[in-house]
């Protein structure tokens, strides 16, 4: 209405002047209304094709959507295992919560149990070490027992074997054949013992050791599925929609017991969704203007930080099928990121609200760059000029916007 009404000024407005005064004629006389379309058709016509260029040159150049939200993340409040809920600490359906502050937590038994044994099995090899010890201990006296046996065995045989050399009649064979069995058998025994005494040795130095390493590292995991009950939240934020009570059984693949919307969730940017044929247009560092429903009455000059590459309608995942086109009922859109072009600019305006916006295209570097004719320069100063009449457009939505809503919406 508005490009219409700019459009007559042009068109209808000259062509009645010169109808009136060049002609003469008269309203009401001459120009009646059953006589508008033959006396004034030429304005008529002109200010309808005036007009639809206008509002194709103002919308392609001057992008508006009202697909625009102020889109914010939130964080599930799941565990990582199963159990049965022992204590709450957040009472509050929602409350502020600080990072690392527990929020509630599972029943540990089987997990003290698990670091328990653990415990005790670390316990069982330092005892098992002190034993070894005193095992080398043992085995070094037995050493030098068998060693002590060994050497009179030897001395015996050594001094019946001299004698059987100067007088054969003197010692019997057969006893020196018992004194070299017995030497025999002591060396056996200090063989025995050394073994003994090196099993103990080994067991200190890489058995022992390597089950307490083991068993050291099955606390390490208890103490880790035991703090695995405590659940915290992962980031300062806001609980909101949280009921979970002492005595519920929590399973990570069921619902989650509530939301955390992290602190300064949705007041960075504002996403918003412009029409495909916007896709040339639609570039980083234009300037833009957002109204918000839950902020009225206001216009909040934005910039584009990120224009989208790719359309969501698109996207597809492989499988069994393939793909028909047919599926995409809907087209997508351009997603463009939208942030305040000053500090603060988005205080006021709630998280999740929805928006309306307009962007706009500037050619006032490449004019002033001189690589463009004097005409086609002029022509792009007329659209940068017409991007005003889409301003005054969305300042007359935001002037609309609540009477819109709360009357003519019926709420």
């Amino acid at each position: 209405m508005l490009e219409l009404l700019l459009c007559s000024v042009v068109t209808i407005l000259p062509d009645y002047l010169v109808r009136r005064f060049a002609q003469g004629k008269r309203l009401g006389k001459e120009i009646t209304l059953f006589s508008v379309w033959f006396e004034l058709r030429w304005g008529i016509v002109g200010c309808m094709m005036l007009t639809v260029g206008l509002i194709t040159v103002i919308f392609y150049n001057h992008p508006s959507t009202s697909n625009a939200t102020l889109f914010y993340r939130t964080v599930p409040i799941v565990s990582e295992i199963n159990g049965r809920v022992a204590q709450v600490y957040v009472t509050d359906v929602s409350a502020e919560i600080k990072q690392g502050a527990p929020i509630f937590r599972l029943d540990s038994s089987t997990q003290e149990a698990a670091a328990e044994t653990a415990r005790r099995k670390i316990a069982e090899v330092d005892a098992a070490m002190v034993s070894a010890r005193s095992d080398i201990m043992v085995a070094n006296g037995k050493i030098q027992e068998a060693n002590s046996a060994l050497q009179q065995a030897v001395d015996e045989l050594e001094t019946k074997q001299e004698l059987n050399r100067r007088n054969a009649v003197i010692v019997a064979p057969r006893d020196i054949e018992r004194l070299q069995n017995v030497v025999n058998g002591r060396r056996g025994t200090v063989a025995a013992a050394t073994a003994s005494k090196q099993s103990a040795e080994a067991q200190i130095s890489s058995l022992l050791p390597a089950q307490k390493a083991s068993a050291e590292a099955a606390l390490a995991q208890a103490e880790v599925e035991k703090a695995k009950t405590i659940i915290r939240a992962g980031v300062d934020g806001r609980i909101e929609q949280f009921r979970l009570r002492a005595g519920d059984i929590v399973n990570p693949i069921m619902r989650p017991a509530g939301v955390l919307i992290p602190e300064g969730a949705g007041r960075k940017a504002i996403t918003a969704g412009f029409g495909q044929i916007e896709a040339q247009v639609m570039k980083v560092g234009m300037v833009a203007e957002v109204t918000c429903v839950s902020k009225p009455w206001t216009v909040i000059p934005m910039v584009v930080t990120v224009v989208q590459d790719f359309i969501a309608a698109g996207q597809f995942r492989g499988g069994e099928q393939l793909i028909d086109a047919q599926q995409v009922t809907r087209p997508g859109t351009i997603l463009v990121f939208l942030e305040p072009l000053y500090e603060g600019g988005l205080e006021g305006v709630t998280p999740g609200s929805s928006c309306i916006a307009n962007a706009y295209t500037s050619n006032h570097e490449l004019i002033a760059s001189g690589q463009v004719s004097p005409l086609k320069g002029l022509i792009l100063h007329a659209v940068d000029a017409v991007g005003l009449v889409h301003a005054m457009i969305l300042r007359i939505q935001a002037l609309m916007l609540p009477i819109q809503t709360l009357v003519f919406g019926g709420h």
